[in-house]
């Protein structure tokens, strides 16, 4: 995919509800043991990635740097589903203190009248965090309204050629 179908599929109005809702993302990659690895977590979308924090010594960081091809996914639980799913590239580097994005995924996961102290705590835990930048290199929406998996497009294609169109 090119940048600009990148772009159209992230700002559709489903992705962007997507992308701000509460929802963590479930976050796949491959393991320093080569098995694959899927893990809730925030994050912050700044308009172009997705950036995700976490402990210095978390295992994904060592195997984003070796392995740094990722697979996201934001989706619904009710029906019909909605989901974005996003492929992409992560680099991964060291920062002081506790990054904006880092409090602002939070501000959406952590329910207001528990976010100070979930705030003040972590600012006292972390003296660095691992960022984490996927650039995307794929994306998807899938709304089982407008848009639905390939394998379902070539199915309905399929059925309507068998049957005259219908």
């Amino acid at each position: 995919m090119n940048e600009q179908e990148i772009a159209d599929v992230m700002s559709r109005p489903a992705s962007q509800r997507l992308l701000a809702s509460n929802i963590p993302a479930r976050f796949a990659y491959v393991g320093l043991d080569d098995a694959p690895r899927v893990v809730p977590v925030g994050y912050f979308w700044d308009g172009e990635r997705i950036i995700v924090h976490t402990v210095p010594k978390a295992a994904k960081v060592n195997a984003l740097r070796r392995r740094p091809k990722v697979a996201v996914t934001i989706d619904t639980e009710g029906f019909p589903p909605h989901v974005l799913l996003v492929r992409g590239e992560a680099t991964v580097g060291i920062v002081d203190g506790v990054p904006r994005e880092y409090v602002e995924a939070g501000r959406r996961i952590v329910p207001a009248d528990r976010f100070e102290g979930w705030e003040a705590g972590v600012r006292a835990l972390y003296a660095q965090m691992a960022r984490i930048v996927v650039e995307p290199t794929w994306a998807k929406l899938l709304d089982f309204e407008t848009t639905v998996p390939k394998a379902v497009e070539d199915l309905v294609r399929e059925h309507r050629q068998a049957h005259g169109g219908q």
